[in-house]
């Protein structure tokens, strides 16, 4: 899996790209944390499979690299 450098706060696969421009979500500019906000919000209000799995993946990805341990 192929990590792309989006913005200095934000890397994204290409598969992650593909579903955040399906649902029309501008991810160039926002960190990870404003990316998995935005995502769980639609979430609020509409159900998919794929956006709650990226959310998921976001959120490991997140914790894993940018928590301090």
């Amino acid at each position: 899996m192929s990590m792309n450098k989006i913005n200095d706060k934000l890397y994204l696969t290409k598969n992650q790209m593909d579903i955040l421009e399906r649902y029309d979500i501008e991810y160039r500019t926002k960190s990870i944390d404003e990316l998995i906000f935005e995502i769980e919000d639609i979430l609020n209000y509409e159900e998919s499979e794929e956006l709650d799995k990226l959310s998921m993946d976001l959120s490991e990805f997140n914790y894993y690299h940018n928590t301090n341990k």
